[in-house]
């Protein structure tokens, strides 16, 4: 029996539920796991409507599907919205160290008084292992005032971040959820409705406690006076109870906007070409709790079971229908400068010319969210005569295939670009240069470091185009994340006067048609080089000819450059302005540039490493953890030898030694000269430190021969302290004359580095240790347990503990442990 007017359309959160959502506010993440239709989303937007009330900041972030770039969107979108700016210009992180630097961020931006609340909605969708590993270290970061709530319909917690979380977490699942006997009473009577008791016990016991499930059957039972057939599935009980009794308008509302994830008035206005789709929306609003408007009041989205069902309406539509829909979506989401989502529909109609059109205006920079796979495979569905009339759009997938390292695909694109040009002789001459000249400049890329070959095809791209490049952006990393110009572009011994000569030729057809991309490259690369040969003054002259182009084009990439390079002549005694690495840090931090910070990471650790002052050295580099960071695979090499003298300052001899082969064979791939040289004089100081002083010569007398055509002093003098007993042996032959400048310009680098570091970081008494038992010494001095020692060093306990006996021994210090620990402290002028 059914009371007057049955109200279904209402929010019905039972006591129980209300008592499980409480401990959200005093945990740091909220875990609600359960199936679909269990009222996930219901339940925390009540609880967050309360606490939105109470005067805390929500932020809401719905889920649609596996895409990044359209999950950070929305996070960027919300974040905004609360008037949080912390993600303004950040890129989505690729890897863990780009994701420890957003995680600082975020946990200093969310800090303060008021309680802010995170809430992201179907995280199984998004299917990324990565992320649930950054939601748990948030988690377990976050400020006392900030809460994360997470729904999701699969269990994304692994079983150590649980245990790891601890009291931090909190969970909701399908047994808090579901309503039990009582609950199902209270929220019939809540909708103004009466069951007799065999429809109670029916109801009860076939959804057996699933709201979706009630509600259908509820809904059902007010329309045609019966229940739903118990052996229906959930699809064809939501077709029967909320599809099937509606106009065909209301049906085919619902199949056009059920492709949308979300949607506005004026939006299904323009998809439906319904006149009145307003009414029709805010009627299935009030009728329907699936149709459901977001927060922001002027949006709305589908649940997902309502999605499902739309989109099964849908393609029973005819195919013109069908296709005429898809068209209008694209077209809605391109003005919008929507275009992964416009691309999508686009596709969907088979309108190729608007997809490759959408390709164009977006310049390649969302597509780089596709895997190759994926591009892969959407080009491939592309008809060829599609491609050739849209050549702008054949640029940009050039430069994608290259970034993805599709080079037999990127010629095949390169051979449709001319064949394009070629069969439209009505192109306007101006036209086909920019695009010939652009084609010129992408296929550079393939003759990366080879000056005289990308320099002829630099002078062709300059001759030909009258505007600069679409499909390369100014501000991105010219060296790749690379601290050296000459260590890219140095390819082999005895071409460095050729290389300079090309590169001042070469640089100014390039900035031409990239808006001063790397501007000063040539600059750096010539102070490079004078540096390396100990022409030190030179050096300084160009290094700030340099900076001030740099500045000049907002070129962060040449100014660290700049940095690096005026941090080792600093080391040589030739003082420029103090640097401030914090300062440094926090200005990047505003660009919110991961590639440009781990640049200077690379550089900082460089600079302390030749100091000795491994504590100083950044974590990523200190810890040897490059492996979590996504460097391109051009500058990887670098990083690697910076790691080495890294390795050398922490008197690890083994681990140079054991890296040093590989490494080198990396460079001879990239014909990297000047990174080989640097690798072969840490393997000769690497040996001399291990005990092996014929194999420490063999490689030294290697490093010489291939630092003497170009007279290249530095690598020798930046490791004169372990090579010093090797370069005083003589018989060096030809070489002699470069060894003995080596030595001079050495001794002056270690008084000088001894000026620096000072009494307090180097005392007296350290001059008895060699490099590995200094840095255990500094180790025990920063309190550090014999367990991190042995992680740090990669040894055993036992072994660490039976070295430390012998540092004592040597040092002459005496008495109980927690004594001899703080001596050894005191001798680094530090308490213990």
């Amino acid at each position: 029996m059914l009371r007057q007017k049955p109200e279904l359309n209402i929010i019905y959160i039972s006591e129980r539920m209300r008592h499980s959502l409480q401990p959200v506010a005093r945990s740091s993440l909220t875990a609600v796991v359960a199936p679909m239709g269990y009222g996930k989303t219901t339940a925390i937007n009540w609880y967050l409507n309360e606490r939105g009330r109470e005067g805390a900041a929500v932020l809401r972030v719905s889920i649609y599907s596996a895409n990044r770039a359209i999950f950070w969107k929305s996070l960027q979108k919300a974040f905004a919205q609360a008037g949080l700016t912390v993600l303004e210009g950040y890129e989505c992180p690729t890897d863990a160290s780009g994701a420890a630097l957003l995680l600082d961020d975020l946990c200093t931006a969310l800090a303060g008084e008021r309680e802010i609340d995170l809430f992201l909605d179907d995280f199984h969708l998004l299917r990324d292992e990565q992320a649930a590993a950054f939601l748990c270290a948030l988690a377990n970061r976050l400020p006392g005032n900030a809460h994360l709530v997470v729904a999701s319909r699969n269990d994304f917690l692994p079983q150590g971040e649980i245990l790891r979380l601890g009291q931090r977490l909190h969970r909701v699942g399908a047994d808090q959820l579901r309503l039990n006997e009582k609950e199902l009473s209270a929220y019939v009577r809540r909708c103004g409705m009466e069951l007799t008791e065999p429809q109670r016990e029916t109801l009860l016991h076939s959804c057996e406690g699933w709201f979706s499930a009630i509600y259908l059957n509820l809904h059902a039972l007010a329309e045609r006076g019966t229940l739903l057939p118990t052996s229906s599935d959930i699809y064809a009980m939501f077709t029967a109870a909320m599809i099937e009794s509606l106009s065909p308008q209301r049906q085919e509302f619902l199949a056009v906007m059920g492709l949308a994830d979300e949607f506005t008035v004026e939006m299904a206005s323009a998809v439906t070409r319904m006149p009145d789709a307003e009414q029709v929306l805010l009627a299935l609003t009030r009728q329907n709790a699936f149709v459901t408007r977001l927060p922001d009041g002027e949006s709305f989205r589908f649940h997902h079971m309502m999605k499902e069902c739309a989109e099964r309406l849908f393609a029973q539509l005819p195919a013109p229908r069908q296709a005429a829909v898809w068209e209008r979506y694209g077209r809605w989401y391109e003005a919008r400068r929507q275009y992964l989502p416009a691309l999508r529909a686009y596709e969907k109609c088979g309108d190729y010319d608007a997809a490759l059109h959408v390709i164009e205006e977006d310049a390649g920079i969302l597509l780089a969210s596709l895997g190759p796979a994926e591009l892969l495979e959407r080009l491939g569905r592309c008809p060829v005569d599609a491609l050739k009339r849209h050549p702008l759009a054949i640029l940009v997938l050039m430069r994608r295939m290259f970034t993805c390292q599709q080079i037999p695909k990127m010629m095949e694109l390169k051979a449709l670009l001319e064949a394009a040009v070629r069969e439209h002789p009505e192109l306007p001459a101006q036209e086909r240069g920019n695009l010939l000249g652009e084609c010129d400049l992408i296929l550079s890329f393939l003759m990366y470091n080879d000056i005289t070959r990308m320099s002829r095809l630099h002078r062709s791209a300059s001759r030909q185009m009258t505007r600069p490049a679409v499909t390369l952006r100014n501000s991105g990393s010219w060296t790749f994340g690379s601290p050296s110009v000459l260590m890219m572009y140095y390819r082999a011994p005895g071409e460095l006067g050729k290389e300079l000569a090309e590169m001042y030729e070469c640089m100014p057809h390039y900035y031409k048609i990239t808006q001063d991309h790397g501007q000063g490259a040539e600059l750096v690369m010539d102070a490079e080089a004078a540096f390396m040969q100990g022409h030190f003054e030179r050096a300084v002259l160009l290094l700030e000819r340099a900076r001030v182009r740099a500045a000049s084009c907002g070129q962060e990439n040449m100014a660290l450059c700049c940095d690096f390079l005026a941090l080792r002549l600093s080391l040589c005694g030739q003082a420029g302005e103090p640097f401030d690495f914090e300062a440094r840090r926090a200005a990047l931090l505003q660009r919110h540039d991961a590639v440009l910070l781990h640049l200077l990471e690379s550089i900082e650790a460089y600079y302390y490493a030749l100091l000795g002052r491994t504590d100083a050295v950044p974590e990523v580099f200190r810890e040897h953890r490059l492996a979590s960071v996504s460097y391109f695979a051009l500058c990887r090499p670098m990083m690697e030898m910076i790691e080495l003298q890294v390795w050398l300052a922490q008197g690890q001899a083994v681990k140079v030694l054991a890296r040093c082969e590989e490494l080198l064979a990396a460079c001879q791939r990239f014909h990297y000269g000047l990174v080989a040289l640097h690798v072969r004089v840490q393997m000769a100081a690497a040996y001399g430190l291990y005990g092996q002083p014929a194999e420490a010569r063999a490689a030294l007398e290697q490093a010489l021969a291939e630092a003497a055509p170009d007279g290249f002093w530095m690598p020798l003098a930046e490791n004169y302290r372990y090579l010093a007993p090797l370069l005083a042996q003589g018989g060096w032959g030809s070489a002699q004359p470069l060894v003995e400048r080596a030595i001079a310009l050495g001794q002056r680098y270690e008084a000088r580095r001894a000026q620096l570091n000072g009494s307090a970081d180097r005392p007296a008494i350290a001059a008895a240790l060699t490099e590995k038992e200094l840095a255990l010494a500094r180790l025990v001095a920063q309190r550090r347990t014999n367990k991190e020692i042995a992680e740090t060093l990669h040894l055993s306990e036992g072994t660490v503990k039976q070295y430390i006996n012998q540092l004592y021994a040597k040092l002459d210090i005496g008495g109980a442990v927690r004594n001899k620990r703080a001596q050894l402290a005191a001798l680094f002028g530090t308490k213990y």
